[in-house]
């Protein structure tokens, strides 16, 4: 690399896993730090060889190496979640590879854990360096203000509801349903967005649950949803979108009773949920049940995540992230009298105007990690999408033959399951779980 003098470099490192729009927001801090004058570093996968010490996987950039890499899906500096906040000695070898590369001012891309990583390095550099962090996650759950999405959320919910579209009317063709997990860590935007833009016959997200999450309350759930509809309107058919953060609250033990399941954990902690298929466990111990009682039902299940993650940005990315770019470069160089005495902020649009956000203000004070935000089941864009959902309520119980004719479609030639006998086996679900009617 080429030398330079001083510590002008402005740096672009991306963290955690991919999301549209990740290009788009390296191509517009490139091409703005560029036009004001600062030589641009982009340093591959994330923290890694940073704390490495090592310096030789990065390149400058310039206008050739960005131009028209917004369309692109993926990232061109590629991504990891290599965690430098474990140990101390790691955050002050980052800080020395980022001296060493003549970097003064550095954009971090990424979610909730490299937001949190790049708030410690502002911490522990006590001003040697000037970080803005770009917020970009699927999963939707930094907590930005009012109702705007972190950028990446928008394409990776267009394309899960075309999926999720093909899914529901093969449902229909062939009588079978599906059970659609969606990724997400902790939130259930993604699925919620997904399964209420589609119209998907139910969404179950954790944030319905208080405390832990039963595998045989979800069960129960989308049993009785499967009885419902086949009760109500005689149809066999359905889509079920389930949020893969469900995993993070279920008792460890239930998933380690299940055969073949194995516990791993990320750098961060969390656990590693793409190799825990909810889908197909949840699938299972269905079947399992209308098998047992003798009326089988087909379930096909899918897992969706990694498909949606490097896909092409939409329009909504395309245009949000370059004003992302602009507000991080405008954070990082030409701070204004609101800005100048932070080192570090989140750089985010409200109400159309950019803002840079005091990392302090975005870590929860009891845990000193980021700040989630989560699914406000008390708004009325869950109640709204409630509304639509075929599921058990309250008026089925309180109506004679409504509860008689889910009764009917529990039971069996050999087994008739009596109303009062379905009220004691499913009515948990309109008093224990948020939004039950």
């Amino acid at each position: 690399m080429e030398d330079a003098s001083g510590q002008d470099r402005v740096g672009i490192l991306v963290g955690g896993g991919p999301a549209p729009g990740i290009n788009g927001t390296i191509s517009a801090i490139t091409l703005e730090a560029r036009n004001r004058g600062h030589e641009v570093v982009g340093i591959y996968d994330g923290f890694f060889w940073l704390m490495a010490g090592n310096t030789d996987h990065a390149k400058m950039l310039d206008h050739d190496d960005v131009s028209r890499i917004h369309f692109q899906g993926g990232s061109i500096l590629n991504t990891s979640r290599a965690n430098p906040t474990k140990r101390a000695e790691d955050m002050d070898q980052v800080l020395t590879s980022l001296e060493a590369l003549k970097i003064g001012y550095l954009a971090t891309i990424g979610g909730e854990d490299t937001m949190f990583a790049a708030s410690q390095l502002v911490r522990r550099a006590n001003g040697r360096i000037r970080v803005v962090h770009v917020p970009k996650t699927m999963d939707n759950d930094l907590p930005l203000p009012g109702e705007i999405p972190t950028f990446g959320f928008e394409s990776e919910r267009q394309i899960g509801f075309n999926l999720v579209q093909n899914l529901m009317e093969d449902s229909r063709a062939t009588n079978r349903w599906h059970f659609v997990v969606v990724m997400g860590r902790s939130a259930g935007h993604l699925a919620l967005g997904i399964g209420n833009a589609a119209g998907a016959t139910l969404v179950v997200i954790p944030e319905e649950f208080d405390g832990p999450v039963h595998l045989e309350m979800v069960c129960d759930l989308l049993e009785g949803s499967i009885l419902k509809r086949e009760a109500m309107w005689g149809r066999r058919d359905g889509a079920a979108v389930i949020a893969e953060g469900l995993l993070e609250k279920i008792p460890p033990k239930e998933l380690m009773a299940l055969e073949g399941v194995r516990i791993t954990r990320d750098s961060y902690g969390h656990l590693r949920l793409a190799e825990l298929d909810l889908a197909f466990i949840l699938k299972t111990l269905v079947e399992r049940r209308f098998a047992e009682r003798g009326t089988p039902v087909s379930i096909v299940h899918k897992s969706m995540g990694y498909e949606l993650r490097c896909a092409p940005p939409v329009a909504f990315d395309c245009e949000y992230v370059r004003a992302l770019g602009y507000g991080a470069t405008e954070f990082l160089l030409k701070p204004g009298p609101e800005t100048a005495g932070l080192n570090g902020a989140l750089v985010c649009l409200q109400d159309g105007a950019l803002r840079s956000l005091d990392f302090n203000e975005l870590l929860d004070p009891k845990t000193g990690k980021s700040r989630i935000r989560l699914v406000d089941v008390s708004k009325p864009s869950y109640r709204i999408a409630r509304e639509y959902m075929i599921r058990l309520e309250r008026e089925d119980f309180e109506n004679k033959e409504r509860l008689e004719a889910l009764a009917r479609a529990a039971s069996t030639e050999s087994r008739t399951v009596s109303p009062e006998e379905f009220r004691r086996r499913f009515y948990r679900l309109v008093t224990e779980l948020h939004g039950g009617s």
